[in-house]
C-alpha cells in the first residue's frame, strides 16, 4: 500500500528474488516514460523501495504521482 509521507509517495515491494524484483523494476521504468515521470527508486536482492514527488511542483506530491502509483500498482495484477 502507497503511503503519503514526507512530501512523498512511498511503496515498499517485495518478490520471491532479485530476478524478480529487476524484471518488475524494468516494467516500471517502461511505465515511467511512457508518463514522463521517473520515480527515485533502489532496490536491495528482492525488495524494491519507491517514492514519488513530483520535482517541477517544489517536490510535492500531485495528481501525476497518484497516476504513476495506481499504474505500477496495476503491473501486479
Amino acid at each position: 500500500m502507497w503511503k503519503e509521507e514526507d512530501n512523498k509517495l512511498k511503496r515498499t515491494f517485495e518478490f520471491k528474488d532479485f530476478s524478480e524484483a529487476f524484471a518488475f523494476m524494468t516494467r516500471v521504468a517502461i511505465l515511467a516514460e511512457k508518463h514522463d515521470h521517473h520515480p527515485w527508486w533502489s532496490n536491495v536482492y528482492k525488495t524494491v523501495n519507491i517514492e514519488l514527488n513530483t520535482h517541477d511542483a517544489g517536490n510535492i506530491v500531485t495528481e501525476k504521482d497518484l497516476k504513476l502509483a495506481a499504474a505500477i500498482d496495476k503491473l501486479l495484477k
